[in-house]
């Protein structure tokens, strides 16, 4: 089997061909899991009888001549999402009992015919930038065993990156699917708040979180993204439908635009430094879009105070996950207090939500002069295993914010933004850069992502070669 159907657009074609058979690309997924878990720890559920009988109905509808975007083709999900039959732990210890319904995008999933191998590994109700944790232990960076892939959407980055599966969706509400993607040199979109569908419930986070896709290049993020999108009533927020499909948007060259670069980190109420590394990997993100055509200037968004309105919404839903676990005790001590905090700041969550109209309209004023914002989507490159992650909430809080202090701000906007791999660092480990748009604007940064990509080639480094996997070697 050729390389590209590590790719998921060339498994699914594969598969529509009649070339490769979804048993054989279930099949291969899950040896690769199971080849992996001692050293990578990418996912906290595997299923493979159920996921390998689905193949099989897969490859039965697949030869009665019935076609769907990703009839066959292996997905990874977070563990934070229902999928039916399965426990959905989202990190935490204890015995969970298996959930009686698939959440809204999982149908989706399911409808496109994708198979769903397992569940990925995210730390305890995904409150840290880093994949590690006594319920699951340490998910660590396939680019270098020694450093974390970040997080939360930790293991799912570890999934595509080291070509477990083709694709995974993560869910992002500070930074948890753009910061894993840098650190292991993926696409990762975080799509307008609402593009996805929380149902069943409302929002997720009181509206900071999304699902997002994490792919190996910007047409296969694209094309799950596509898969993925579309309100059901229950949602809070239902942005309009693109006016094409992300795929499309993807093959598409973007009109020449004016391009923000943006280095200034956004305050945190904790000290943060990007690092010199990052600057220069932005730095020639920022000149290679202008050899592409655009213009781009220094651009700085006002950001304010926005962490004032982040927190009692962050805190309140980390409360709130608190009572659904069968076990409270068995919490981290780190979750436990921030439960605590959330409780306290409950009466200011209504003040929090009404005051983010006027904080669009603040930092928004800056798409009068530009089109799309450049900036880092991290402060540091990936950080060894263990370095995050401290013995408390103030020294957690502190690393945490120094390393990632970036993507949280548009979260509280709920507007979308695109981590494109930006090279690697002197030892070989992987850089990352948001491009960051307004409103509904991921068909414009999906465009962007892509002709990016056609000139930086960053698909072309991959990390298997240091773990010992072939691409679906025949």
């Amino acid at each position: 089997m050729p390389d590209d159907l590590l790719g998921l657009r060339g498994q699914a074609a594969a598969l529509a061909t009649g070339t490769v058979s979804s048993r054989e690309l279930v099949g291969a997924a899950l040896d690769r899991i199971i080849a992996t878990q001692s050293t990578l720890n990418a996912f906290r559920r595997l299923r493979p009888e159920a996921a390998l009988a689905e193949a099989d109905d897969a490859d039965r509808r697949l030869s009665a001549g019935e076609r769907r975007p990703l009839l066959g083709v292996p997905i990874a999900i977070k563990d934070d999402t229902d999928l039916a039959g399965e426990p959905t732990a989202f990190g935490a210890r204890g015995d969970f009992p298996p959930r009686p319904a698939d959440s809204e995008m999982v149908r989706r999933l399911k409808t496109a015919g994708a198979v769903i191998v397992g569940k990925t590994n995210t730390p305890e109700f995904g409150q840290w930038p880093f994949t590690e944790g006594p319920a699951f232990g340490v998910t660590r960076n396939p680019w270098d065993l020694d450093h974390s892939p970040g997080g939360s959407s930790g293991g799912a980055a570890v999934a595509v990156a080291a070509g477990l599966v083709a694709a995974a969706v993560g869910s992002d509400g500070a930074g948890s699917v753009r910061i894993p993607a840098a650190w292991t040199n993926l696409v990762g979109i975080k799509p307008q708040r609402g593009r996805i569908s929380s149902a069943p419930v409302a929002e997720q986070f009181n509206g900071l979180t999304t699902f997002g896709p994490l792919a190996l290049t910007v047409a296969d993020a694209a094309m799950l993204l596509d898969v993925l999108a579309g309100s059901a009533p229950v949602d809070r927020d239902r942005p309009p439908p693109p006016d094409e499909p992300f795929l499309v948007s993807a093959t598409r060259e973007p009109r020449r635009l004016r391009i923000g670069l943006s280095l200034k980190v956004p305050y945190s109420g904790m000290p943060a430094r990007l690092d010199p590394a990052v600057r220069d990997a932005v730095e020639r993100t920022g000149a290679a879009l202008a050899a592409l055509g655009h213009e781009v200037v220094h651009a700085e968004p006002a950001y304010g105070l926005l962490g004032v309105i982040f927190l009692p919404r962050s805190l309140e839903a980390i409360d709130d996950w608190t009572h659904r676990v069968p076990d409270p005790e068995l919490l981290d001590v780190r979750t436990l207090a921030n439960a605590r905090s959330g409780r306290v700041l409950r009466p200011l969550l209504l003040a929090s939500r009404a005051a983010e109209p006027v904080s669009r309209w603040r930092i928004g004023r800056i798409f009068r002069s530009v089109d799309v914002l450049l900036a880092p989507t991290t402060a540091v490159p990936p950080p060894r295993t263990g370095e995050l992650n401290r013995a408390t909430n103030w020294e957690t809080d502190h690393a945490i914010v120094a390393a990632c202090p970036f993507t949280w701000p548009w979260n509280v906007l709920g507007w979308p933004a695109v981590n494109v791999p930006a090279g690697l660092t002197a030892a070989g480990l992987p850089l990352g850069a948001q491009l960051m748009g307004p409103a509904n604007s991921e068909s414009l940064l999906i465009s962007l992502a892509a002709q990016l990509e056609r000139d930086q080639r960053w698909q072309d480094r991959r990390p298997g070669q240091r773990l010992g996997i072939t691409p679906f070697a025949a």
